[in-house]
């Protein structure tokens, strides 16, 4: 790539950041979306970009800095990330300069970069992808960073260490017991909740701070579609459906409390309160 090219895929980068983390995001991941290259964590390409119902095949990096989908894996459907939708969660969760993450279903590792810029030099990154081939992009584009390292294999099953952000990108019909297992106090893990009946919703769940107690706020907002997990463990998937999945407020282990009246979604090991 000459140099005025590489100006301009610079400047596609720093005007894409401002676009998908919006006015009223931190200035830490706006800087960390302008910074990781998008190309670095793709297959060589031509590329195929889905944005709406348009489908765009291309070698000019440039074109990836908008806020569409990327292939990774036709066959398999794999790809990219919606950045708009990443941009929101990130905000949501707000991983801080030395905190540890857990990131499951990493995909070919640009929003572990993300997650990598966000936590710092100080912080850790632990992504996981089951697909081979996936993995192996992964590791070959977050190769230069000390504070990732890259498992190809399941993120479900655990165990994990202590963690503070773990960020899911594989639909799952519960939340893992191992997820929530790793979230020391004030933890936040974000994934998409497949509540039954096919639907999906972003789904947080904050551990209280108190180290004493196992207390966990939750709160999902709105619909999302990603992949499902091939190795979720919740033997079904909880009735619900989606007026009721946006009424969770708290996740409640049956050790504590069995489920009442206001049940949204009864797990093995907990459930869902409104």
């Amino acid at each position: 790539m000459n140099t005025k090219s590489g100006c301009n895929v610079a400047t596609a980068r720093r005007r894409y950041a401002a676009g998908v983390v919006g006015p009223d995001a931190s200035l830490r991941l706006a800087a960390a979306f302008a910074h990781v290259r998008r190309e670095r964590f793709l297959p060589p390409p031509p590329w195929t970009i889905y944005r709406g119902g348009d489908t765009l095949v291309t070698s000019d990096p440039e074109s990836l800095y908008q806020d569409a989908l990327i292939a990774i894996s036709i066959d398999k459907g794999v790809n990219n990330g919606q950045p708009s939708l990443h941009a929101q969660w990130l905000s949501a969760i707000e991983p801080q300069p030395g905190e540890r993450v857990l990131h499951v279903g990493c995909g070919g590792g640009y929003y572990t970069a993300i997650l990598a810029a966000l936590v710092g030099p100080r912080g850790r990154v632990m992504a996981y992808e089951i697909e081979p081939d996936v993995a192996a992009l992964a590791k070959s584009g977050l190769a230069g960073l000390a504070n990732v390292e890259v498992h190809g294999g399941s993120g479900a099953a655990g165990p994990f260490p202590p963690v503070d952000v773990i960020y899911v990108n594989a639909a799952a019909r519960a939340p893992e017991r191992a997820w929530v297992g790793a979230l020391a106090p004030g933890g936040r893990l974000i994934f998409p909740w497949r509540y039954g009946g096919g639907g999906e919703v972003a789904t947080l769940i904050a551990r209280s701070q108190d180290p004493q107690r196992l207390r966990f706020a939750a709160l999902t907002m709105g619909g999302v579609n990603f992949i499902s997990m091939r190795d979720d463990s919740e033997p079904k998937a909880p009735a619900s459906d989606y007026a009721r999945a946006l009424r969770v407020r708290e996740l409640v282990l049956r050790q504590d409390r069995a489920p009442d009246a206001l049940c949204i979604a009864d797990f093995d090991w907990a459930w869902f309160s409104a």
